[in-house]
């Protein structure tokens, strides 16, 4: 699903960005809820922070934030991995050139755009500013991912994360 917010992003740039598993929702611009087999439920919040992904399946409960968090210091992690709840977390931080920034972009929100499992959100101001996110369904009861990125035209990053979790 591709959306175009009526409201500026707040996080300018990937060293903005904290990490977050500590449940608190945040204000949403907007939600994609997908309901999955096995009581699966998962809410895409886009922020205008950036991203939010909350997961609710039984016997497990996690909030995962990347984004702008007031009160904390930047600090996104290339990796997390907490094999104790299943969880899986890498970001990486690429910077390609304005054409390449620029196509990737617009790759994303043309394969993303009818998605059931992704949302897509362009802030104003430049149609490259956009934070997406895709779920990416595992058989029921196994394990389960999601991919984000979030695009700042102004510096020429892309933040790209991916997630895993084992359902227990």
């Amino acid at each position: 699903m591709l959306v175009t917010l009526a409201t500026p992003y707040v996080d300018t740039s990937a060293a903005d960005l904290s990490l977050a598993l500590d449940g608190v929702e945040h204000p949403a611009l907007h939600v994609l809820h997908v309901d999955l087999p096995g009581g699966v439920q998962i809410r895409l919040r886009l922020l205008g922070a950036s991203h939010q992904v909350v997961l609710r399946a039984p016997g497990a409960a996690l909030t995962e934030t990347v984004a702008c968090l007031p009160g904390r210091r930047p600090d996104l992690p290339d990796r997390v991995h907490d094999e104790s709840v299943g969880y899986r977390f890498t970001a990486t931080v690429l910077r390609p050139g304005d054409d390449g920034l620029r196509e990737r972009v617009a790759a994303l929100r043309a394969g993303l755009a009818d998605d059931p499992y992704a949302l897509v959100g362009v802030f104003p101001g430049d149609v490259d500013a956009v934070t997406a996110l895709a779920v990416r369904p595992g058989p029921p009861g196994g394990a389960l991912g999601w991919r984000t990125w979030h695009a700042y035209p102004q510096t020429r990053e892309l933040v790209v994360t991916e997630t895993a979790v084992t359902l227990r």
